[in-house]
């Protein structure tokens, strides 16, 4: 067994996506040999770090290979966990940096930007902004959506997440005045993607990237760190602070984990700081 029969088992038996593979791929590389000692494995921790990798990018190539590690220790069938005795890579410790978030005045201004009525860019382009602000999607998750995913009806939208796992997710009513017009006026089939080109083929990230900065500098203020996740970030926070609860919101972003979901309850620095002058002593003895 090695990493062929790896990659082929995750991409026939676990039916893992392109994106996922393609990941697999890139992280086994960093492996000297199909079956590394632990000297090896620390190894490689080590040049990764040497080529200048970010504590997060290392993690993320540590899971790929820890997860073949399991597989190829013949103790694939169950959960990797604390009584796994395989060889593996710890960990690197990452620092906590506060995600980026737009402000309120920032989500005002994207919200009420007019685009002009009969441009399918602009029109396109706001509409992907609005969806992203009002559901925390992820981008890839957006720009995959079809048209028959989005129930008017019922304010419900299916996104297909990591691992091809699907979940519904819910959507306000101004969202769908925005879904509406942009389905009928531009005549969108039930099968065609949402946030389809004119020639109906899939908008490439970096273009929908490229769309929302030049939008945001438009707007008069500097597209935040991480731009398009940010608006997810953005989203968690306000979910967060206007009384949505920790679990709500790890089923509606998609985590597998409610340790990734509590990250957000960190960024609400401004609640903290409103609370700790109401029941600080030093303002209560003023």
């Amino acid at each position: 067994m090695g990493f062929y029969d790896f990659i082929r088992e995750r991409r026939y038996l676990n039916n893992v996506s392109a994106s996922t593979i393609s990941w697999y791929t890139h992280a086994l590389k960093w492996l000297p040999n199909e079956s590394p000692s632990q000297a090896e494995l620390k190894e490689v921790a080590l040049r990764m770090r040497e080529k200048g990798l970010k504590a997060t990018g290392c993690n993320a190539a540590i899971r790929a290979i820890n997860a073949y590690l399991h597989w190829n220790s013949a103790a694939g069938e169950r959960k990797c966990g604390a009584g796994c005795q395989h060889l593996h890579i710890p960990q690197l410790k990452q620092p906590e940096n506060i995600l980026p978030t737009l402000t309120a005045a920032q989500v005002t201004r994207l919200v009420n930007w007019k685009p002009k009525p009969k441009h399918f860019y602009q029109r396109r382009l706001h509409l992907l902004t609005l969806l992203l602000l009002d559901t925390g999607c992820r981008i890839t998750e957006a720009l995959t959506l079809r048209v028959r995913d989005v129930d008017m009806e019922n304010l419900l939208i299916t996104l297909e997440g990591k691992g091809r796992k699907q979940r519904i997710v819910p959507f306000s009513f101004g969202l769908r005045k925005a879904l509406y017009r942009f389905v009928t006026d531009f005549s969108r089939k039930p099968d065609s993607l949402l946030f389809a080109t004119q020639q109906n083929t899939r908008v490439n990230r970096m273009t929908a990237l490229r769309g929302v900065k030049l939008l945001c500098e438009r707007l008069g203020f500097d597209p935040p760190g991480r731009t398009i996740h940010a608006f997810r970030h953005t989203f968690a926070v306000n979910y967060l602070r206007r009384g949505g609860s920790l679990f709500h919101l790890q089923k509606v972003l998609g985590h597998s984990t409610l340790q990734m979901t509590r990250r957000y309850a960190n960024l609400v620095t401004a609640d903290l700081q409103a609370v700790h002058e109401r029941v600080s002593l030093l303002s209560v003895s003023r």
